[in-house]
Formats: C-alpha cells, structure tokens, sequence
C-alpha cells in the first residue's frame, strides 16, 4: 500500500504540474476550464492545510503549556486568544462594527506595528556589522548605502543637489541590474525545482527527504 500511495502521489503531482506548463501555450476552453477547476481546488486545499495548521498550533502549544511551565503562560496566551478571537468571528461575523473586526484593529495591528517597529533596531545593527570597509567590495557597498541613506533625508537635499540623481542612479542601474540577475537566478531555480518535482525526483512533499 505504501508504494502504491506514492506512486498515486508523483503521478498526481506529475500530470498537475505538467498541465499548469502546458495550458500556457493551449488555447482552447476545456483547458481554461479545467485551469479554473484546479484553481478552485487549490482554494479548498488551502483552507484545509490552514485548519490543519491551526489544529497543530494549538497541540503543540498545549502540550509546551504542560511540560514546560516556564513558557506556560505564553503558550496559554496564544491558546486564549487564538480561541476568542475564532469564537468572536463566528458568533459575531467579522464584518464592519464587530466585535471581531474591533478586537483585530485595536488589539492585534498595534502589536503588530510594535514587533515590526523593533525591526529598525535589528535593521541598525546588522547595517552596522554589514558596513565595514574590510575589503574593496565592503567599502563599494559602504559607499552606494552612505550616498542613497544621505540623499533620501531632506539634510543631504539641502547639503548637494546632485546626491538625489546619484542615489536614483545606484538605485536605477547597478543596484536594479543585481536585483534583476537575483531574480532570473530565482526563476531558474523554480523552474529546476518544478521539473523535478514533475520527473519524480523531488520528493520532499511527500514528506521525506
């Protein structure tokens, strides 16, 4: 039984990625129809992987709840709210004057711009460690980032006129040039990963390495 699931698991994953690469160049209805179907299906299977994932969340908070008292109240926390906040949705609706729409604005965006807020300070620190003049490329980097982060405040502005055409031009030639080989080197590797995946190869879906 094993062997034969997996078997049913690569040429289920197989024929879907194949027909994903095919229906691009197909134009006709029935592959727009079963396109949209998939996607559809991709919709259900989303919202069962999110259940499973709160369902795994909430065990594994529960029993580090139980077994380590130290970070007992934090998971209990996560646990409380992550129930009052699924009860308050479906008792009350999540639309405009819930109790649930309420709880989301005035209690979780304010955490949520707090934790992001200390990123600045994370940001500063691996900005300081980062930029040091250690080698010839460092002090390049040192240089590009000293130029853009003084011509985006209104002192560089006021200090040169041309520190704003300098930044924009790091920005838009050597800086976007990178980003765009990152990129094509990003597409590669998906596309390496896909054919994988779809020739059998790959199987960490599945679950194993």
């Amino acid at each position: 039984m094993p062997a034969l699931r997996d078997r049913l698991t690569v040429s289920v994953a197989a024929a879907t990625g194949a027909f994903m690469v095919v229906q691009y160049f197909v134009n006709a209805a029935w592959s727009d129809g079963v396109y949209r179907t998939l996607l559809d299906w991709m919709q259900i299977i989303f919202a069962a992987s999110l259940v499973v994932g709160v369902i795994s969340v909430l065990r594994n908070h529960l029993s580090r709840a139980i077994s380590k008292p130290q970070e007992r109240w934090y998971s209990l926390i996560l646990i409380v709210s992550a129930l009052a906040m699924s009860l308050l949705g479906f008792a009350f609706g999540a639309g405009r004057g819930s109790s649930f729409l309420w709880a989301f604005d005035h209690l979780q965006a304010p955490m949520q711009s707090t934790v992001f807020s200390l990123l600045a300070f994370y940001i500063a620190s691996a900005a300081f460690r980062g930029f040091r003049a250690r080698s010839g490329e460092s002090a390049i980097l040192l240089a590009a980032a000293f130029i853009v982060l003084v011509a985006r405040v209104p002192l560089g502005e006021s200090l040169s006129g041309h520190a704003s055409s300098a930044a924009d031009w790091i920005v838009n030639v050597p800086a976007l040039a990178a980003k765009r080989a990152m990129l094509i080197g990003i597409g590669l590797g998906m596309v390496a990963t896909a054919l994988k995946v779809i020739a059998g190869v790959e199987r960490t879906y599945m679950g194993r390495r």
